[in-house]
């Protein structure tokens, strides 16, 4: 069995869930990021919380790109790590894929996180062969060890920043793994 722990920035309002940007590590040591170029701009800007937490890791210009990028953007659009919908769409599914046919999603309060990562390709029904159709939660697998939020480690940095979470989600998944194995001996 192969594990991807991933992490999703997105935008919901108890109707929609509309992707930001999305980070995953494979065991196999490879990541994905992506930043989603037709995310609803108008909408996150009237968002406080993501004004705050989410929009500052997203990819800014570097040097004098910086100077000359437009105070309305959130992102830097040419960056290679913004993308259409559709293309983070086949990225993702090719690097599930890749995995093999043994693959576990995890995710920390992964509920939301999985219907917005389905919805990649649009109804449950649409799903590609290959991708799980749930998710682990490392919450719930928390608990079922007895433990709460707290006693879990701590993230150090970038909290908020799709590919750092899911590296995080990554160490404790494995912390939480090895936890159990050793209280089964």
């Amino acid at each position: 069995m192969v594990a991807i722990d991933y992490d999703l920035e997105f935008l919901e309002d108890g109707r929609t869930i509309e992707l930001i940007s999305i980070g995953m590590v494979c065991d196999d040591g490879r990541t994905y990021y992506a930043v989603n170029r037709d995310m609803p701009v108008r909408k996150i800007r009237k968002h406080k919380w993501l004004m705050e937490n989410v929009v500052p890791h997203l990819p800014k210009g570097q040097g004098d790109m910086r100077n000359s990028m437009s105070k309305r953007w959130l992102f830097h659009y040419g960056d290679p790590r913004v993308k259409p919908h559709k293309v983070i769409a086949d990225e993702v599914m090719d690097f599930i894929r890749a995995a093999g046919p043994d693959v576990e999603l995890w995710a920390n309060y992964g509920a939301y996180d999985h219907v917005c990562l389905t919805q990649l390709w649009g109804p449950m029904i649409d799903l590609p062969e290959g991708v799980p159709m749930f998710t682990h939660d490392i919450q719930q697998e928390a608990r079922r060890q007895g433990l709460a939020w707290d006693d879990l480690p701590k993230q150090e940095s970038a909290e908020h920043n799709a590919l750092a979470d899911a590296r995080h989600n990554q160490t404790v998944r494995r912390w939480l793994a090895e936890r159990a194995t050793n209280q089964e001996s």
